[in-house]
Protein backbone atom coordinates (compact mmCIF):
# COMPACT_ATOMS: atom_id res chain seq x y z
CA UNK A 1 0.00 0.00 0.00
CA UNK A 2 1.82 3.21 -0.95
CA UNK A 3 2.69 6.14 1.17
CA UNK A 4 -0.24 8.19 -0.45
CA UNK A 5 -2.91 5.80 0.50
CA UNK A 6 -1.98 5.68 4.11
CA UNK A 7 -2.33 9.13 4.38
CA UNK A 8 -5.90 9.14 3.27
CA UNK A 9 -6.69 6.93 5.40
CA UNK A 10 -5.09 8.15 8.66
CA UNK A 11 -8.03 9.21 11.40
CA UNK A 12 -7.04 12.39 11.27
CA UNK A 13 -10.02 13.71 13.34
CA UNK A 14 -8.73 11.05 16.28
CA UNK A 15 -5.40 12.68 16.00
CA UNK A 16 -6.60 16.36 16.25
CA UNK A 17 -8.53 15.39 19.44
CA UNK A 18 -5.40 13.72 20.99
CA UNK A 19 -3.41 16.42 20.26
CA UNK A 20 -5.94 18.67 21.38
CA UNK A 21 -6.30 16.79 24.69
CA UNK A 22 -2.54 16.97 25.13
CA UNK A 23 -1.93 20.89 24.75
CA UNK A 24 -4.75 20.90 27.20
CA UNK A 25 -3.03 18.37 29.58
CA UNK A 26 0.22 20.51 29.09
CA UNK A 27 -1.57 23.74 30.06
CA UNK A 28 -3.31 22.46 33.13
CA UNK A 29 0.08 21.14 34.60
CA UNK A 30 1.41 24.47 34.20
CA UNK A 31 -1.61 26.12 36.12
CA UNK A 32 -1.20 22.94 38.52
CA UNK A 33 3.09 23.54 38.89
CA UNK A 34 3.67 27.17 38.21
CA UNK A 35 4.09 28.29 41.93
CA UNK A 36 5.59 25.34 43.35
CA UNK A 37 8.56 25.36 43.46
CA UNK A 38 10.32 21.82 43.43
CA UNK A 39 7.39 21.32 40.39
CA UNK A 40 7.99 24.63 38.34
CA UNK A 41 9.35 22.94 35.33
CA UNK A 42 7.36 19.86 35.13
CA UNK A 43 4.87 21.80 32.13
CA UNK A 44 7.90 21.87 30.56
CA UNK A 45 8.85 18.31 30.97
CA UNK A 46 5.48 17.47 29.69
CA UNK A 47 6.02 19.08 26.43
CA UNK A 48 9.19 16.98 26.12
CA UNK A 49 7.35 13.97 26.65
CA UNK A 50 4.57 15.02 24.62
CA UNK A 51 6.80 16.12 21.44
CA UNK A 52 9.07 12.47 22.13
CA UNK A 53 5.11 10.43 22.28
CA UNK A 54 3.96 12.35 19.32
CA UNK A 55 7.20 11.31 16.91
CA UNK A 56 6.91 7.53 18.47
CA UNK A 57 3.17 8.38 17.29
CA UNK A 58 3.82 8.68 13.39
CA UNK A 59 6.45 5.78 13.53
CA UNK A 60 4.49 3.40 15.05
CA UNK A 61 1.38 4.66 12.10
CA UNK A 62 3.48 4.08 9.38
CA UNK A 63 4.55 0.58 10.46
CA UNK A 64 2.03 -2.30 9.64
CA UNK A 65 0.77 -3.47 13.07
CA UNK A 66 0.55 -7.08 11.16
CA UNK A 67 4.37 -7.19 11.40
CA UNK A 68 4.33 -6.53 15.24
CA UNK A 69 2.80 -10.05 15.67
CA UNK A 70 6.48 -11.72 15.11
CA UNK A 71 7.42 -9.55 18.12
CA UNK A 72 4.42 -10.15 20.48
CA UNK A 73 5.80 -13.18 22.52
CA UNK A 74 9.81 -11.41 22.89
CA UNK A 75 8.11 -8.24 23.83
CA UNK A 76 5.61 -10.15 26.48
CA UNK A 77 8.81 -11.75 27.55
CA UNK A 78 10.96 -9.16 27.84
CA UNK A 79 7.88 -7.30 29.90
CA UNK A 80 7.79 -9.76 32.22
CA UNK A 81 11.72 -10.17 32.67
CA UNK A 82 11.03 -6.11 33.76
CA UNK A 83 8.45 -6.77 35.86
CA UNK A 84 10.51 -9.38 37.88
CA UNK A 85 13.72 -6.86 37.37
CA UNK A 86 11.50 -4.08 39.22
CA UNK A 87 10.60 -6.47 42.33
CA UNK A 88 14.53 -7.66 42.88
CA UNK A 89 16.02 -4.57 42.74
CA UNK A 90 12.70 -1.25 41.83
CA UNK A 91 13.04 1.61 43.49
CA UNK A 92 10.12 2.96 45.73
CA UNK A 93 10.89 6.93 45.32
CA UNK A 94 9.51 7.11 48.82
CA UNK A 95 6.10 6.08 47.56
CA UNK A 96 6.52 2.73 49.94
CA UNK A 97 5.85 0.90 46.46
CA UNK A 98 8.39 -0.11 44.41
CA UNK A 99 7.15 0.43 40.85
CA UNK A 100 10.14 1.89 39.51
CA UNK A 101 13.77 0.99 37.59
CA UNK A 102 16.52 3.45 36.54
CA UNK A 103 17.69 2.80 33.09
CA UNK A 104 20.68 5.06 32.04
CA UNK A 105 19.86 7.11 34.73
CA UNK A 106 16.67 7.74 33.98
CA UNK A 107 13.20 6.23 36.76
CA UNK A 108 11.18 4.25 34.33
CA UNK A 109 8.05 2.52 35.05
CA UNK A 110 7.74 -0.49 33.15
CA UNK A 111 4.13 -1.02 33.96
CA UNK A 112 3.16 1.88 31.89
CA UNK A 113 4.69 0.90 28.77
CA UNK A 114 3.58 -2.63 29.43
CA UNK A 115 -0.08 -2.01 29.02
CA UNK A 116 0.99 -1.04 25.14
CA UNK A 117 3.21 -4.38 25.33
CA UNK A 118 0.17 -6.57 26.73
CA UNK A 119 -2.58 -5.21 24.13
CA UNK A 120 0.15 -6.38 21.64
CA UNK A 121 0.62 -10.25 23.13
CA UNK A 122 -3.03 -10.42 24.16
CA UNK A 123 -4.43 -9.32 20.62
CA UNK A 124 -1.65 -11.89 19.21
CA UNK A 125 -2.02 -15.28 21.49
CA UNK A 126 -6.38 -14.40 20.96
CA UNK A 127 -6.00 -13.76 16.88
CA UNK A 128 -3.51 -16.78 16.59
CA UNK A 129 -5.70 -19.27 18.15
CA UNK A 130 -9.27 -17.56 17.02
CA UNK A 131 -10.50 -20.87 15.89
CA UNK A 132 -9.81 -23.16 19.17
CA UNK A 133 -10.73 -20.26 21.89
CA UNK A 134 -13.85 -22.59 22.76
CA UNK A 135 -11.56 -25.34 23.67
CA UNK A 136 -11.02 -24.80 27.55
CA UNK A 137 -6.95 -25.48 28.09
CA UNK A 138 -6.58 -22.42 25.27
CA UNK A 139 -8.45 -19.47 27.72
CA UNK A 140 -6.39 -21.55 30.66
CA UNK A 141 -3.39 -20.71 29.18
CA UNK A 142 -4.89 -16.91 27.57
CA UNK A 143 -5.80 -16.73 31.83
CA UNK A 144 -1.95 -18.02 33.17
CA UNK A 145 -0.43 -15.77 30.79
CA UNK A 146 -2.24 -12.55 31.84
CA UNK A 147 -2.12 -14.04 35.43
CA UNK A 148 1.50 -13.97 35.66
CA UNK A 149 2.01 -10.18 34.89
CA UNK A 150 -0.97 -9.41 37.57
CA UNK A 151 0.72 -11.07 40.61
CA UNK A 152 4.14 -9.07 39.85
CA UNK A 153 2.23 -6.01 39.86
CA UNK A 154 0.07 -6.68 42.70
CA UNK A 155 3.57 -7.75 44.84
CA UNK A 156 4.91 -4.16 44.29
CA UNK A 157 2.20 -3.19 45.28
CA UNK A 158 -0.16 -1.70 42.89
CA UNK A 159 -3.49 -2.66 43.16
CA UNK A 160 -4.66 0.04 40.70
CA UNK A 161 -2.27 -1.53 38.01
CA UNK A 162 -3.22 -4.01 38.37
CA UNK A 163 -7.04 -3.92 38.13
CA UNK A 164 -6.22 -1.78 35.13
CA UNK A 165 -4.43 -5.00 33.67
CA UNK A 166 -7.12 -7.40 34.80
CA UNK A 167 -10.36 -5.39 33.21
CA UNK A 168 -7.46 -4.89 29.73
CA UNK A 169 -6.88 -8.77 29.15
CA UNK A 170 -10.41 -9.63 30.27
CA UNK A 171 -11.91 -7.17 27.32
CA UNK A 172 -9.68 -8.74 25.09
CA UNK A 173 -10.29 -12.20 26.07
CA UNK A 174 -14.06 -11.73 26.27
CA UNK A 175 -13.91 -9.82 22.60
CA UNK A 176 -11.52 -12.39 21.54
CA UNK A 177 -14.60 -15.03 20.79
CA UNK A 178 -14.51 -16.93 23.61
CA UNK A 179 -18.29 -18.70 24.83
CA UNK A 180 -20.64 -18.09 26.85
CA UNK A 181 -20.48 -21.00 29.33
CA UNK A 182 -16.26 -19.75 29.24
CA UNK A 183 -17.53 -16.39 30.62
CA UNK A 184 -19.52 -17.94 32.99
CA UNK A 185 -16.14 -19.86 34.59
CA UNK A 186 -14.21 -16.81 34.12
CA UNK A 187 -16.64 -14.70 36.11
CA UNK A 188 -16.53 -17.38 38.61
CA UNK A 189 -13.40 -17.71 38.93
CA UNK A 190 -12.70 -13.82 39.36
CA UNK A 191 -15.41 -13.96 42.19
CA UNK A 192 -13.58 -17.06 43.83
CA UNK A 193 -10.37 -15.04 43.74
CA UNK A 194 -11.75 -11.97 46.11
CA UNK A 195 -11.32 -12.99 49.24
CA UNK A 196 -7.43 -13.78 48.53
CA UNK A 197 -8.01 -10.24 47.35
CA UNK A 198 -8.95 -8.75 50.31
CA UNK A 199 -6.93 -11.26 52.55
CA UNK A 200 -3.42 -9.59 51.11
CA UNK A 201 -4.24 -6.27 50.48
CA UNK A 202 -1.55 -3.53 52.04
CA UNK A 203 -2.03 -1.20 54.35
CA UNK A 204 -1.91 1.94 51.88
CA UNK A 205 -4.92 -0.22 49.80
CA UNK A 206 -7.23 -0.89 53.39
CA UNK A 207 -6.84 2.45 54.39
CA UNK A 208 -8.15 4.27 50.71
CA UNK A 209 -11.03 1.27 50.91
CA UNK A 210 -11.87 2.02 54.43
CA UNK A 211 -12.04 6.13 53.67
CA UNK A 212 -14.31 5.17 50.93
CA UNK A 213 -16.98 3.12 52.73
CA UNK A 214 -16.70 4.48 56.01
CA UNK A 215 -16.14 8.50 55.54
CA UNK A 216 -15.12 10.22 58.44
CA UNK A 217 -12.83 6.88 59.45
CA UNK A 218 -9.58 8.70 58.23
CA UNK A 219 -9.83 12.18 58.47
CA UNK A 220 -5.97 13.13 57.61
CA UNK A 221 -6.16 10.56 54.23
CA UNK A 222 -9.53 12.23 53.35
CA UNK A 223 -8.58 15.48 53.40
CA UNK A 224 -7.35 15.23 49.28
CA UNK A 225 -10.54 13.93 48.77
CA UNK A 226 -11.99 16.69 50.42
CA UNK A 227 -10.20 19.69 48.80
CA UNK A 228 -10.98 17.83 45.51
CA UNK A 229 -15.13 18.38 46.10
CA UNK A 230 -13.97 21.72 47.51
CA UNK A 231 -12.21 22.45 44.09
CA UNK A 232 -15.01 21.06 41.54
CA UNK A 233 -17.90 22.96 43.57
CA UNK A 234 -15.67 26.13 43.28
CA UNK A 235 -15.42 25.86 40.07
CA UNK A 236 -18.97 26.15 38.88
CA UNK A 237 -20.50 26.62 35.59
CA UNK A 238 -17.55 28.48 34.30
CA UNK A 239 -14.71 28.32 36.42
CA UNK A 240 -12.48 30.70 38.48
CA UNK A 241 -10.66 30.92 35.09
CA UNK A 242 -6.80 29.42 34.14
CA UNK A 243 -4.19 29.87 36.76
CA UNK A 244 -7.02 31.01 39.32
CA UNK A 245 -8.25 28.31 41.13
CA UNK A 246 -7.90 28.39 45.37
CA UNK A 247 -7.57 24.77 45.87
CA UNK A 248 -5.15 24.55 43.40
CA UNK A 249 -3.12 28.01 43.85
CA UNK A 250 -2.83 27.83 47.25
CA UNK A 251 -1.55 24.06 47.22
CA UNK A 252 -4.34 23.08 49.44
CA UNK A 253 -4.91 19.98 46.55
CA UNK A 254 -2.18 17.58 46.81
CA UNK A 255 -1.10 15.44 43.43
CA UNK A 256 -2.60 18.19 41.50
CA UNK A 257 -0.57 17.64 38.45
CA UNK A 258 -1.72 14.19 38.17
CA UNK A 259 -4.09 12.23 39.94
CA UNK A 260 -6.29 15.06 40.84
CA UNK A 261 -5.95 17.26 37.70
CA UNK A 262 -9.52 16.54 37.00
CA UNK A 263 -10.16 18.76 39.87
CA UNK A 264 -8.08 21.64 39.01
CA UNK A 265 -9.85 21.43 35.33
CA UNK A 266 -12.88 21.65 37.20
CA UNK A 267 -12.58 24.36 39.47
CA UNK A 268 -10.30 27.02 36.98
CA UNK A 269 -12.53 25.88 33.79
CA UNK A 270 -15.70 25.14 35.44
CA UNK A 271 -18.78 22.48 35.16
CA UNK A 272 -18.41 22.92 30.83
CA UNK A 273 -14.23 22.93 30.75
CA UNK A 274 -14.91 19.32 32.73
CA UNK A 275 -17.62 18.12 30.48
CA UNK A 276 -15.37 19.36 27.71
CA UNK A 277 -12.80 17.15 28.58
CA UNK A 278 -14.64 14.07 28.76
CA UNK A 279 -16.27 14.94 25.93
CA UNK A 280 -13.38 14.36 23.68
CA UNK A 281 -12.11 11.38 26.03
CA UNK A 282 -15.05 9.76 25.06
CA UNK A 283 -14.73 10.49 21.05
CA UNK A 284 -11.36 9.15 21.23
CA UNK A 285 -13.07 5.89 22.59
CA UNK A 286 -15.61 5.79 20.21
CA UNK A 287 -12.71 6.86 17.45
CA UNK A 288 -10.60 3.74 18.85
CA UNK A 289 -14.01 1.44 18.73
CA UNK A 290 -14.68 2.12 14.90
CA UNK A 291 -11.34 1.64 13.88
CA UNK A 292 -12.11 -1.89 15.71
CA UNK A 293 -15.03 -2.62 13.57
CA UNK A 294 -13.40 -1.28 10.31
CA UNK A 295 -10.17 -3.66 11.33
CA UNK A 296 -8.85 -6.09 8.48
CA UNK A 297 -8.68 -8.92 10.71
CA UNK A 298 -9.11 -9.97 14.61
CA UNK A 299 -5.32 -9.12 15.28
CA UNK A 300 -5.91 -5.41 14.40
CA UNK A 301 -9.73 -5.25 15.62
CA UNK A 302 -7.93 -6.71 19.11
CA UNK A 303 -5.18 -4.28 18.77
CA UNK A 304 -7.77 -1.01 18.91
CA UNK A 305 -10.06 -2.43 21.25
CA UNK A 306 -7.40 -2.81 23.79
CA UNK A 307 -6.64 0.93 23.28
CA UNK A 308 -10.21 1.85 23.76
CA UNK A 309 -10.20 -0.38 26.57
CA UNK A 310 -7.44 1.02 28.48
CA UNK A 311 -8.61 5.15 28.11
CA UNK A 312 -12.03 4.59 28.82
CA UNK A 313 -11.44 2.72 32.24
CA UNK A 314 -8.29 5.20 33.21
CA UNK A 315 -10.96 7.93 32.07
CA UNK A 316 -13.98 6.58 34.13
CA UNK A 317 -11.75 5.72 37.23
CA UNK A 318 -9.72 8.67 37.29
CA UNK A 319 -13.05 10.68 36.99
CA UNK A 320 -14.85 8.31 39.50
CA UNK A 321 -12.25 9.18 42.41
CA UNK A 322 -12.26 12.96 41.64
CA UNK A 323 -16.17 12.75 42.78
CA UNK A 324 -15.63 10.49 45.38
CA UNK A 325 -17.50 7.78 43.85
CA UNK A 326 -15.19 5.23 43.62
CA UNK A 327 -11.60 4.79 45.86
CA UNK A 328 -8.76 6.76 45.83
CA UNK A 329 -6.26 5.24 42.79
CA UNK A 330 -2.93 5.98 41.19
CA UNK A 331 -4.22 5.80 37.51
CA UNK A 332 -3.77 9.38 35.71
CA UNK A 333 -6.29 10.83 33.04
CA UNK A 334 -5.15 9.94 29.50
CA UNK A 335 -3.44 12.19 27.84
CA UNK A 336 -3.57 14.97 30.35
CA UNK A 337 -2.22 14.11 33.63
CA UNK A 338 1.64 14.50 34.16
CA UNK A 339 3.89 11.55 33.58
CA UNK A 340 6.22 10.91 31.09
CA UNK A 341 5.92 6.73 31.02
CA UNK A 342 1.76 7.15 30.62
CA UNK A 343 2.05 9.86 28.07
CA UNK A 344 4.56 8.35 26.01
CA UNK A 345 2.90 4.88 25.92
CA UNK A 346 -0.68 6.69 25.25
CA UNK A 347 0.52 7.79 22.26
CA UNK A 348 2.32 5.13 21.27
CA UNK A 349 -1.29 3.34 21.65
CA UNK A 350 -3.01 5.76 19.43
CA UNK A 351 0.04 5.36 16.69
CA UNK A 352 -0.66 1.44 17.15
CA UNK A 353 -4.42 2.08 16.16
CA UNK A 354 -3.32 4.69 13.48
CA UNK A 355 -1.36 1.68 11.98
CA UNK A 356 -4.52 -0.26 12.01
CA UNK A 357 -7.02 1.99 10.33
CA UNK A 358 -4.60 3.00 7.62
CA UNK A 359 -4.52 -0.50 6.83
CA UNK A 360 -8.24 -1.01 7.14
CA UNK A 361 -10.78 -2.70 5.14
CA UNK A 362 -11.67 -1.07 1.78
CA UNK A 363 -15.12 0.42 3.11
CA UNK A 364 -15.96 4.10 3.80
CA UNK A 365 -14.59 5.55 6.77
CA UNK A 366 -15.69 8.71 8.15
Amino acid sequence: MNERLLWRNFDWALCIVVLLLTGIGIAMVYSATANTIDLYDYWSRQATFAAVGLVGMVIVAFIDYRHLEMLAPPAFLAFVGMLVAVFIFGESQGTGSQRWISIGGTLVQPTELGKFLLIIFMAWYLSWFQDRMYKLQYLIVALILLLGPLVLIYLQPNLSMTLTYAFLGGTLILIGGIRYWQLFLLVGSAASAVPILLATLHGYMLQRLEMFFSPGSNPEGEFNIDQALIAIGNGGWLGRGFGHGSQNQLHFLRVRHSDFIYSVISEELGWVGAMIILALLLFVVWRLLRIADRAQDQFGRLLATGVAAIIFFQTVVNVGMNLSLLPVTGLTLPFVSYGGSSLISMLLAIGLAQSVVMRRRKLEFD
